[in-house]
């Protein structure tokens, strides 16, 4: 991967909802094959952000730029194509209850490829056989447990071999061991797939054991206080805020 390669620019970005600022001036850069997380405070525009990137909430000013290309700027036919590159994996899963775990890939198969039903129920297959599911086709959500769900809701936000996962809190409601197994299956498909991984997080284990590159908002101030490895501004960054964040509150009590 080269220093220069980058997948994603978001650029002098400001997020609101009506006259209620929710973050200002955001710049950073997600490169190629990054797990890029998105952490800060509560209520400081997390997942705001992931829906701007996404294409669910359109930005107050500024843009998002996929391979130099903007999003924002772009007319609908552009837009779609741009989110055919993407695959979301939401907090709750959103796996359908009525449909087997084949079928609920099998629906972004059938709406966006020509494959035909035995091709679709093949690939299903495979997506979950990547994510450790293989053999739970026919298994309903109700009758596999939180951890499965979420791997299950991987497999489908994979199901179009897309370029970029965007994560919403992918660990919230696992157990330690469960959340372990899921950030392992991330490292392990970025890479064997070479997919770039944007994740929005506050859990620290997660931050720390898979993520390479970050950004961290600010409620208070609004706007960004830092980007890069979260280990590098763990240990090193001179914002108090940033550092007792990613030491739990230990920076406070070091100045006690």
């Amino acid at each position: 991967m080269h220093a220069d390669d980058s997948h994603i620019v978001v650029s002098d970005l400001t997020m609101a909802y009506g006259d209620f600022l929710i973050q200002k001036g955001l710049n950073f850069t997600v490169k190629r094959g990054d797990i890029f997380i998105i952490m800060g405070g509560s209520g400081c525009g997390k997942s705001t952000l992931l829906k701007v990137m996404i294409g669910l909430k359109s930005p107050a000013k500024g843009d998002v730029l996929y391979d130099a290309k903007p999003f924002w700027a772009s007319g609908e036919p552009e837009q779609e194509a741009a989110k055919r590159k993407f695959g979301t994996l939401f907090q709750s899963g959103a796996l359908w209850s009525s449909m087997t775990l084949a079928d609920n890939i099998g629906l972004a198969l059938q709406q966006y490829t020509d494959l035909n039903v035995a091709e679709i129920r093949e690939v299903a297959a495979y997506k979950l056989m990547l994510v450790g599911l293989a053999g739970f086709e026919d298994y309903y959500p109700n009758e596999i447990s939180g951890g499965m769900k979420k791997r299950a809701g991987l497999a489908r936000a994979m199901a179009l071999d897309p370029e970029i996962l965007f994560f919403d809190e992918p660990s919230a409601g696992l157990d330690p061991i469960s959340a372990k197994l899921l950030d392992d299956l991330i490292l392990e498909l970025r890479e064997s797939l070479g997919t770039t991984v944007v994740i929005v997080t506050h859990e620290l284990a997660s931050i720390f054991a898979i993520g390479n590159n970050s950004v961290f908002l600010d409620p208070d101030t609004k706007t960004q206080l830092a980007i890069g490895d979260p280990k590098e501004m763990r240990d090193h960054h001179n914002n108090f805020v940033v550092r007792n964040f990613l030491c739990r509150g230990e920076a406070e009590e070091q100045l006690a």
